[in-house]
């Protein structure tokens, strides 16, 4: 952000727009002094007579800070660019996630069958050895639950008969599937089809 180049932007449009400093300021309820010190970058406008300066100006408040007019086309590709940026990151995101999500998956098996074969090995056949058998199993499945909380929430899927958007119940996300889609039926149409997963936007 370049407040010299925001400054000679005002000064632009308050000259298109045929008012002097003291006009502007008094439609701002501001000195024209502060006004001159916008202009020649020395200060920024506060953000609540921003929007007030942006309306009088006719300009967005985008424009003002990049201090520059920013055409319709313009505008549209930093938008889409922007879109499809955002879209990159949430997909890394997703990403590392279901990556982590798989690493405490195969660490907390590992776990269970070391806890499971040190508690048989080392400790006699007793109702202790029965209770720490429990616990461990009862430890696994905490990330099993995570994993399957994560599932559920970070994704919806798409039916193939009547491409009607969904999310699964619990019950429902542990039913077959692929890598990329699950056999589910469809709330919509009632039919069971092979839904396309796709990560929630």
């Amino acid at each position: 952000m370049d407040q010299i180049e925001i400054g000679k932007f005002i000064a632009e449009c308050r000259k298109k727009k045929n008012l002097t400093q003291a006009q502007l300021a008094e439609k701002l309820n501001i000195t024209n002094r502060a006004i001159s010190k916008w202009e020649t970058g020395k200060t920024m406008p506060d953000f609540n007579i921003m929007l007030k300066l942006c309306d009088i100006l006719e300009i967005s408040v985008n424009e003002l800070l990049c201090g520059e007019k920013i055409d319709i086309e313009q505008k549209t590709e930093q938008i889409n660019e922007l879109i499809l940026q955002m879209a990159k990151n949430e997909e890394r995101y997703h990403k590392r996630l279901r990556y982590s999500t798989y690493l405490i998956l195969a660490t907390s098996f590992t776990a269970l069958i070391c806890m499971m074969s040190l508690i048989s090995l080392l400790i006699p056949e007793c109702g202790f050895q029965n209770f720490l058998l429990i616990v461990s199993v009862i430890l696994f499945m905490i990330p099993c639950i995570i994993a399957l909380k994560y599932k559920v929430e970070t994704r919806y899927y798409e039916c193939k008969n009547c491409q009607h958007m969904f999310v699964p119940n619990y019950k429902e996300i542990t039913l077959l599937q692929t890598p990329t889609k699950r056999l589910l039926k469809c709330p919509k149409c009632s039919k069971w089809t092979w839904c396309e997963k796709l990560a929630k936007r």
